[in-house]
């Protein structure tokens, strides 16, 4: 549950530690590289349920909804993927990304 803190301040892996002590299925996304104008800088996290809660962030609302629709393949499969996102990539036109910027996302299962 977001309790409006800044995001900057929670602490994530900590988070995912929680939930796979409580028995939940997680993914971890890392933002591993940017370029030019990106709304999160290179280490930040977002962790993912298999029922599609998450806390963190990697970016901003379409992307993130994308990160967090592939996290849940990576659950499954269990299969890590690179994921990148940019103003001249068709992927980013189909998320929604106008910031100018590029990001890459490492998705992985934590087990």
């Amino acid at each position: 549950m977001d309790t409006g803190t800044d995001i900057s301040t929670k602490d994530v892996l900590g988070t995912a530690e929680a939930w796979r002590r409580e028995g939940r299925a997680v993914a971890l996304a890392t933002v591993v590289e940017t370029w030019g104008s990106a709304p999160r800088p290179v280490g930040s996290h977002l962790v993912i349920d298999a029922d599609g809660n998450f806390e963190g962030s990697v970016s901003g609302g379409c992307v993130e909804g994308a990160v967090v629709a592939e996290a849940t393949e990576v659950i499954e499969d269990g299969a890590p993927r690179m994921l990148e996102f940019g103003v001249a990539d068709e992927t980013a036109w189909r998320v929604g990304l106008s910031c100018g910027g590029r990001i890459a996302v490492w998705v992985e299962r934590v087990n």
